[in-house]
């Protein structure tokens, strides 16, 4: 089967044909209301990225901001966490914008809303709404094979002409996971570990089996660059980070550590670390650095709040669930009273929880971590990054999501009861770990396949 009929027998929107053909499109995510001219128009994006951007506390409803700071802070103070910024979304309005501890452990110099940390693979979500915006008036075709627009990528038994560009975009390559991160580490060039790839075994067929990767999913910059004539950098600053007005968003480690405040890398032990430069290779996979008012301005956009540059078309697109991922409720074991079936669609998780339906994703390189969830519906959630690789802080987002839906309160921090396990190692250097899951059988039935952990 070709692989434009398969991602359309998924299912995965509403008029898939739409997205495929995409011929009047492009024109409903430039402009809401034309103004007369284009520069009027981006005069208006940056008026109302502008307005995003602030805090307004008239939006708050259903969250104990009280409470939430109070818990916060006391997060800040356990011995595993360094720097901590949070922001929350009610009724596509920013509501809380808050920083906590240091930059750099002893330093003294706090951690504020302005303050940049890295989004790790929460930089994923970008880079499937990047090429589904480019599918949009046809630059790309999401169900067409991924060696048309990623020529570099070369999979086992030839399977980049089976593969589409939405089996990168959902890790259904049919790759062991984290394929040949160990070598990036070391330094070597993602487009020559790309052809690499060729070399290994398959775990199954393309579109078959879920198995997260980096190098491979990195194939996205290569797609991106390909189809603007531009690098992936400079695409996604022109055409999703400025017209969002997310100014302190970049994709390179100088972007880090040149911006007037950043918060340094620290151990679990809160031993400062090194900024090291592989996940900046693949940026698509992990490249993307900003302050916490950009990462919630960022938010708001994926939940249709920013509808001149992403419609809901799009979102719908990118969010839809394609492939069960059962190993992340094990990866998620504690939370199970919530948690229900997961899936991932283009870059972006989603979840059923407690019985509505919510989309996210976490990240993780040595020394950073990073969260985004929320409530499409509500059009409310939750981003938080910080500096050290506890991964304590994962539980506030699930406290947000009970104070948002009105259900009882559970300490899902572990401030006052002891944790149900110990963080998670970062394997190696840099080892993104921001998804360690057991790779999946898509579709109903299957036998779930071996991924190392």
């Amino acid at each position: 089967m070709r692989g434009e009929d398969r991602f359309l027998k998924k299912g995965v929107i509403a008029g898939a044909g739409a997205v495929l053909l995409m011929g009047a499109a492009i024109a409903s995510i430039r402009v809401v209301e034309p103004v007369g001219t284009a520069e009027g128009s981006a005069a208006q994006v940056r008026a109302e990225s502008l307005r995003l951007a602030k805090v307004q506390p008239a939006a708050r409803q259903r969250v104990d901001y009280a409470r939430l700071d109070a818990r916060l802070k006391r997060l800040a103070e356990k011995p595993t966490v360094v720097g901590l910024a949070v922001g929350v979304v009610e009724n596509g309005r920013i509501t809380f914008l808050s920083g906590y501890g240091e930059t750099l452990e002893g330093s003294g110099e706090k951690v504020t809303a302005d303050t940049v940390f890295r989004w790790a693979s929460v930089s994923k979500g970008v880079a499937g709404t990047m090429v589904a915006k480019l599918a949009e008036p046809g630059k790309i075709r999401l169900g067409g094979p991924v060696v048309n627009y990623a020529p570099g990528l070369k999979l086992p038994a030839g399977n980049e002409y089976r593969a589409s560009v939405a089996d990168v975009l959902s890790h259904r390559l049919g790759l062991y996971r984290n394929a040949l991160d160990n070598k990036l580490e070391e330094g070597q060039s993602p487009q020559v570990l790309r052809a690499e790839l060729a070399t290994l075994n398959a775990i199954c067929p393309p579109d078959t089996c879920w198995s997260y990767q980096n190098i491979a999913f990195d194939a996205a910059s290569d797609m991106v660059a390909r189809a603007t004539g531009t690098t992936y950098q400079e695409a996604v600053r022109q055409q999703l980070f400025g017209p969002l007005g997310m100014t302190s968003a970049t994709m390179t480690r100088e972007g880090l550590v040149n911006a007037r405040s950043w918060a340094r890398p620290h151990s679990v032990g809160r031993r400062p670390l090194e900024v090291l430069e592989p996940y900046y290779r693949v940026p698509a996979a992990g490249g993307v650095n900003s302050d916490i008012k950009d990462l919630s301005l960022w938010l708001i956009a994926q939940m249709g709040g920013m509808p001149q540059v992403l419609d809901q078309k799009l979102l719908d697109t990118i969010h839809a669930p394609l492939v069960k991922t059962p190993g992340e409720r094990v990866r998620l074991r504690k939370f199970l009273e919530r948690i229900g079936e997961a899936h991932y669609g283009l870059g972006w998780r989603s979840y059923d929880y407690a019985g509505r339906r919510i989309v996210g994703h976490r990240g993780g390189v040595n020394g950073y971590r990073s969260l985004i969830l929320f409530d499409p519906a509500l059009k409310s959630g939750v981003v938080a990054l910080w500096n050290s690789n506890t991964s304590q802080p994962g539980g506030l987002e699930f406290e947000v999501m009970d104070m948002l839906y009105g259900l009882p309160f559970r300490d899902w921090m572990e401030l006052d009861s002891k944790p149900a396990r110990a963080p998670e190692p970062v394997e190696q250097e840099q080892r993104e770990i921001a998804a360690p899951d057991i790779a999946a059988r898509s579709g109903a039935g299957g036998r779930e396949g071996a991924a190392r952990r």
